[in-house]
């Protein structure tokens, strides 16, 4: 653990920050999109993941060079905090020239990378980004109570509060940027955002600052976050959710390829966290309509042999008729590529599955053992329901603790450098030259890159190099083996 650690501290680190992953001899690198050597990125498994990683190290064995580790990802941390308070997908050490070069080249030709393709200096909930930064600076400030990460801290915390909307809800991005009208629409990044967690990773958030600091300003925030839930969801027969609201809280498209639709991996989402919030509260607003949104969950399973192995549902249904869409695209590159929608099954994207798993009988489970129990079973633990004061966090949140190899296969595969070699799944055509309007030979439409000038990551299962999230998936198979002895 150590050798890992002090190899990814000592060399691979950028001023206390990491991307995903790395050549070998770090000539190139990747956070979502390909990397300069001065960035470092947000979005997990990046700096905020280690950190925690790090955290959670130091709470296995109580070594000082975990927490030294987590001291300085917690300095890059607030390093790249926005003025704002939160923080965007990546930050880039050189600067804010770098950094708009960057956005220029690498972002404005990733064809399917939307939220890249403009430089919004703003902050960024989608894909965890504020919240995990956020998490981690509390769990560091309350680590030894080093007034260092107050300020951040405080910044951060003001910033989730100043943001939420009225109704409850967050947009995905903040402070608002009207003057962007990405791809001739309105600006999808102010809506009310439930995509990949944005409302339910703030409640968790707050949650966090009431437990940890027993700060009872969170309160209301937290309780209008829940009940957005409640609000958001459509009446019979389609009582389900879609992806974003308009702060009228009616459906609303966001990316070119996320239309305005009913989504079903996002109505399992809010469902699972209707459950976790009833068992924060009580409330049995929070279980209500539940049944509902199973019910018409289930009957959107598509029929056998449609959809793809352990995807059966479709992504996006069409409001007002419940037929599902799909959604295409056409062209070779962000200048002449376009994305369309309609109901054919056939021909769809690669790299935003049209089909979704969904576990209804699990979350059917859940929610039939939620009912039967008393209110006092089901709210156990419950820190909004403990006495007023200050209660513990959980000592590990490091992602990836879940899976992994056998601990002689993570002792055995480190290598002589001092690094897990892993397949880094994808790579990327490097920057060359913008986009052209005349689209290149070839058919696009199911393929995650599209022309040479697209900067899209793409798979390769043949790439081997140093990953973050192969190091957290390491370090949490002996951080338990550690935790047991």
């Amino acid at each position: 653990m150590k050798r890992a650690t002090r190899f990814m501290v000592e060399e691979v680190a950028t001023g206390g920050g990491y991307v995903w992953n790395y050549l070998p001899d770090r000539s190139r690198r990747w956070g979502e999109l390909e990397a300069r050597a001065t960035q470092i990125w947000i979005q997990a498994p990046g700096t905020p993941s280690m950190g925690h990683l790090f955290l959670d190290a130091y709470h296995a064995t109580r070594d000082e060079y975990y927490y030294r580790a987590a001291d300085a990802v917690g300095r890059a941390l607030i390093a790249a905090q926005h003025p704002s308070g939160g923080w965007n997908y990546l930050f880039d050490t050189a600067g804010e020239r770098s950094l708009t070069e960057w956005y220029d080249t690498v972002g404005r030709n990733a064809w399917r990378m939307e939220e890249f393709q403009h430089h919004w200096d703003n902050a960024t909930f989608d894909d965890n980004a504020t919240a995990s930064s956020a998490t981690f600076l509390l769990r560091l400030y309350v680590e030894k109570h080093d007034a260092t990460y107050k300020p951040a801290l405080d910044k951060a915390i003001g910033f989730v509060l100043a943001s939420q909307y009225p109704n409850g809800g967050w947009p995905q991005r903040f402070p608002l940027r009207s003057e962007f009208r990405p791809h001739g629409q309105a600006d999808y990044t102010s809506y009310v955002t439930f995509n990949d967690g944005v409302s339910g990773e703030n409640v968790e958030f707050l949650l966090k600052c009431y437990q940890a600091l027993g700060d009872r300003r969170v309160l209301d925030a937290i309780a209008r976050g829940m009940h957005v839930y409640v609000a958001t969801q459509q009446q019979a027969p389609q009582p389900g959710w879609a992806l974003q609201y308009t702060t009228d809280l009616e459906p609303a498209a966001a990316r070119t390829y996320e239309p305005k639709a009913l989504a079903t991996h996002t109505t399992a989402a809010n469902v699972a966290f209707l459950l976790r919030f009833y068992r924060l509260t009580g409330d049995p607003r929070f279980l209500a309509r539940v049944p509902e949104a199973l019910d018409w969950l289930q009957a959107l399973g598509l029929p056998a042999g449609a959809g793809r192995p352990g995807n059966t549902f479709p992504t996006f249904v069409e409001i007002g008729t419940n037929r599902p869409l799909y959604v295409h695209r056409r062209g070779s590159n962000v200048v002449n590529g376009e994305y369309y929608v309609d109901h054919d099954p056939t021909k769809t994207l690669a790299h935003y599955s049209a089909f979704r798993r969904v576990d209804v009988a699990g979350l059917r489970r859940e929610y039939e053992a939620l009912r039967v129990m008393s209110k006092s079973q089901a709210t156990a633990g419950s820190p909004l329901l403990a006495e007023p004061g200050v209660q513990p966090l959980e000592p590990y949140l490091a992602p990836c603790r879940g899976g992994g190899p056998s601990v002689a296969d993570a002792v055995n595969g480190l290598n002589a450098q001092g690094y897990w070699p892993a397949k880094l799944g994808m790579t990327s055509h490097p920057f060359t030259r913008q986009g052209s309007a005349e689209p290149a030979a070839g058919d696009f439409s199911q393929t995650h890159v599209g022309d040479e000038t697209d900067t899209s990551p793409f798979p390769d299962d043949t790439q081997m190099g140093i990953s973050t999230n192969a190091y957290l998936r390491h370090m949490a198979v002996l951080l338990r083996a550690v935790e047991v002895r």
